[in-house]
């Protein structure tokens, strides 16, 4: 079960709450008696993964999304054209 510490108290005694929190402890953040956030411990993963496994999760939580280009495809822009008397133009505008 998790405590409930106010955020003026959280402040005055992180330093213990984070120790607290090392050694397995939860504690809700209250703001006028409302909860708004959680100082838990970071969930350790149980192996090392490879970076293909890690991509791979990530796709699957679609935390990122795939290129729809193919490798080594350059990246295309497209870009206006440009107009020539940029410095001109504002410079006029500034007048």
């Amino acid at each position: 079960m998790s405590e409930e510490d106010s955020i003026y108290d959280a402040k005055a005694k992180l330093s213990a709450l984070v120790r607290q929190v090392r050694e397995g402890q939860t504690f809700v953040i209250t703001v006028h008696g409302e909860p708004v956030a959680e100082l838990r411990p970071i969930e350790k993963p149980s192996r090392a993964q490879t970076f293909d496994e890690r991509i791979g999760e990530l796709k699957a939580q679609g935390a990122i999304i795939p290129s729809k280009r193919a490798p080594g495809e350059k990246p295309h822009f497209k870009i206006g054209k440009r107009k020539p008397g940029a410095l001109k133009r504002f410079l006029e505008e500034r007048d």
